[in-house]
């Protein structure tokens, strides 16, 4: 399943789990995960996505479960909002101030609300640096925990407010770790976006390689994820 998801193959990860996914509230969330953050990289399957979570959230939860699915549907309006689909930024923080009600202090699951909640505080602000504190929650929790994947964003969003505050040879760090914990998890959908924000703080001709190795991948993965395609339109 992870190699399906690492190469942005989302709805064929999400068959494997369609049996148990009638029947099992985590098999039903891990679909749910799935198909939202195939809206978030591609712009497409938004009601496969939306039906996925209603089936989840119609099923009996405990309230991490629950927490859980209101995380998701947060981050599935924080997507519609921040690629333009549709302006649902009222119902990304409702959803996600839910889930932060209902997961534990200690849950597993506070260190990616934490950073999609700082995802909305970046978004409705305008600036990584309003959201540093809940990046650095997030951040903090996911490398205690192993979260590589999470991990490699908490580093760009942390690298991304460096770059902003002027602090280059910081946000070149950041950058490139997020570059190297993506490649270490193999996440290939996710290593263009990590070449291009390091190529933004490198010189050339350190630049123009990982631009044109992040084209290289783009076209190999189908142009996703497509928000990338205007930063790459001269490579394509």
């Amino acid at each position: 399943m992870w190699r399906l998801r690492s190469r942005g193959c989302w709805e064929d990860a999400a068959a494997l789990l369609a049996a148990s996914a009638a029947t099992e509230p985590a098999a039903a969330l891990l679909r749910a995960e799935l198909l939202v953050e195939r809206c978030m990289y591609t712009s497409d399957g938004w009601g496969h996505a939306e039906d996925a979570l209603r089936s989840a959230e119609a099923m009996s939860l405990d309230d991490e479960e629950r927490g859980a699915a209101a995380c998701e549907r947060g981050y599935l309006a924080y997507a519609s909002t921040v690629l333009r689909v549709r302006d649902r930024a009222d119902e990304a923080r409702a959803a996600l101030g839910r889930a932060a009600a209902l997961l534990a202090p200690e849950s597993p699951s506070r260190a990616l609300l934490d950073f999609r909640r700082g995802l909305m505080t970046e978004l409705v602000s305008g600036t990584g640096q309003a959201a540093e504190a809940g990046f650095r929650r997030a951040h903090n929790l996911a490398l205690s925990q192993g979260d590589t994947l999470l991990a490699s964003s908490t580093w760009r969003h942390l690298a991304t407010v460096a770059r902003e505050a002027g602090e280059v040879a910081e946000a070149r760090e950041g950058f490139a770790e997020s570059l190297r914990l993506r490649e270490e998890a193999g996440f290939l959908v996710g290593i263009a976006p990590a070449l291009v924000a390091l190529a933004e703080v490198s010189p050339d001709p350190d630049a123009a390689r990982l631009r044109a190795e992040a084209s290289r991948l783009f076209r190999l993965l189908g142009a996703v994820p497509r928000w990338l395609a205007p930063e790459l339109a001269g490579g394509n």
